[in-house]
């Protein structure tokens, strides 16, 4: 009888072709967690987190040994892979940045700087209970713009106050409350768009106003809106232009006659100052801008204006007038959804104390200061960061301190520019090459721990110090910086 013979077995040398190696052995993610390298992360980031991405870091590296084999699992390794991966990920998206720009009030940096009386305030709100909407006298439900309407009047002149979340928002308010489905005459002229596409007219639609075009592009008369009036007209509505300026063969007509004819026809007179502002920025060297106080003494019913722009304040719009009329607005259901948060009203209450005290202004709101700031600051600051500069790109750009043009900014008086003192950086090449490296280096300034944003500004980049009034920072983040930026 035949006996059975043992199946054959494949050998190093089999036509199946070399067989792969084994897989280094990996602890199990219960064991790894408890290791010191990643006990340390789990300590900083929780041990949801950690558990996984170690769960999808170990299917990464079974794929990879599966066609690349590893000689052994290191842990060490493993942890500090985790922790950078963690660690970016757990990193704020919203971070501080050294504004170089030469514009004050820049939009996409934040606009105005709060002053410190401001920030401990929203701290306090934040805290802990407050009476945001609760009356302390009679132990009653409140108003809570009650926190800062006798504030606004008492630097403004106006019988009544509200605050809404921007100024957009106190246009809307505003027109939907006085006069929707109802004609509204503006200057062609004032039409204005305020920044990312929004437009007084689409606002307008929005609020459900009706917009009655008056005048040309350039010229407006009176007999303009007086011949436009009619049954139906709610309001006469002027907009101050105050980022952009049209010159040459122009008219306009001022607030007080819009305000005067809307008093005579039996309308409600309605100016939008935009960004708006309680001081008369002259007493700092600026161009005049129209304050709120100026515009409620020529008569006008309803004036908004922002409070994060000149006035240096929160995000917020505020709309001050007749107090019949400003009840209107608080009963309008539109109010709720468009008020603002306790954080907000404790802020912009600290912000409006401080112009009480017009004589120490400049001093203590951070808008006033860095529009006023005097040349010899902003050129100390600048030598300063131009060594530091010159030492990092060691001869590859020429380095220098210079005159420039700084910017309010937010739509504030766009022609007026303000002389300031910059940081210019030219590579060395030509003209191409000098754009090329300029764009590099603004691009390798944004990639610094603290990002510096500059400006491009005929083939150099241009590093405005108005808004830089402590250096240190600037400093040990461009000891980061590579000398081939």
């Amino acid at each position: 009888m035949q006996q059975d013979l043992p199946a054959p077995t494949h050998c190093a040398t089999s036509l199946d072709g070399p067989q792969p190696a084994e897989r280094p052995p990996i602890p199990s993610i219960d064991r790894l967690l408890q290791s010191d390298p990643l006990r340390a992360l789990v300590d900083r980031h929780g041990r949801v987190r950690v558990r996984d991405a170690l769960r999808e870091r170990l299917d990464v590296l079974r794929a990879r040994w599966a066609s690349h084999p590893a000689s052994a699992f290191d842990a060490d390794t493993l942890a500090l892979g985790l922790g950078h991966a963690l660690d970016a990920a757990a990193a704020p998206s919203l971070r501080p940045v050294a504004n170089l720009t030469g514009t004050v009030l820049h939009t996409n940096l934040g606009r105005a700087l709060l002053p410190e009386e401001a920030i401990e305030a929203m701290g306090r709100a934040a805290r802990t209970p407050c009476n945001l909407e609760f009356d302390l006298q009679d132990g009653e439900r409140g108003e809570r713009d009650a926190h800062v309407e006798a504030l606004v009047c008492g630097l403004t002149g106006a019988e009544a106050a509200l605050v809404v979340n921007n100024n957009a928002a106190a246009v809307l308010l505003v027109l939907n409350t006085m006069a929707a489905r109802r004609p509204v005459i503006v200057s062609r002229g004032e039409l204005v768009e305020i920044g990312g596409q929004f437009r007084v007219p689409d606002i307008m639609a929005r609020a459900g106003a009706r917009l009655h075009e008056v005048g040309t592009t350039n010229r407006t008369h009176l007999s303009d809106y007086e011949e436009a009036i009619d049954a139906r007209t709610a309001l006469l509505m002027k907009v101050h232009p105050s980022n952009y300026e049209i010159r040459g063969f122009t008219a306009a007509v001022a607030v007080e006659r819009v305000a005067q004819l809307a008093r005579e026809r039996g309308l409600v007179s309605y100016s939008d100052l935009g960004s708006g502002t309680l001081a008369d920025l002259r007493a700092w060297g600026l161009p005049h801008e129209p304050t709120v106080r100026e515009t409620l003494a020529a008569g006008v019913d309803l004036v908004s204006f922002s409070g994060d722009k000149l006035l240096g304040g929160p995000q917020c719009g505020i709309v001050a007038g007749r107090a019949t009329l400003v009840a209107r607005l608080r009963r309008n259901p539109l109010k709720r959804a468009l008020r603002v948060d306790k954080l907000t009203l404790a802020a912009l209450g600290e912000v409006l104390r401080l112009y009480g005290d017009p004589d120490r202004l400049a001093a203590r709101l951070p808008t006033v200061r860095l529009l006023a700031r005097p040349r010899e600051e902003m050129a100390g600051v600048a030598a300063v960061l131009a060594d530091a500069l010159q030492a990092r790109l060691r001869g590859s750009a020429e380095v220098q301190v210079v005159d420039c043009a700084s910017m309010i900014g937010s739509g504030a008086l766009p022609v007026a520019g303000l002389r300031s003192v910059g940081v210019r950086i030219v590579a060395r090449g030509s003209r191409r090459e000098r754009d090329r490296a300029a764009v590099r280096l603004l691009v390798a300034l944004r990639s610094l721990p603290l990002p510096i944003i500059g400006r491009l500004e005929d083939g150099a980049v241009l590093l405005d110090c108005r808004c830089l009034e402590d250096a240190e920072p600037v400093l040990l983040s461009l000891a980061a910086l590579g000398g081939e930026a």
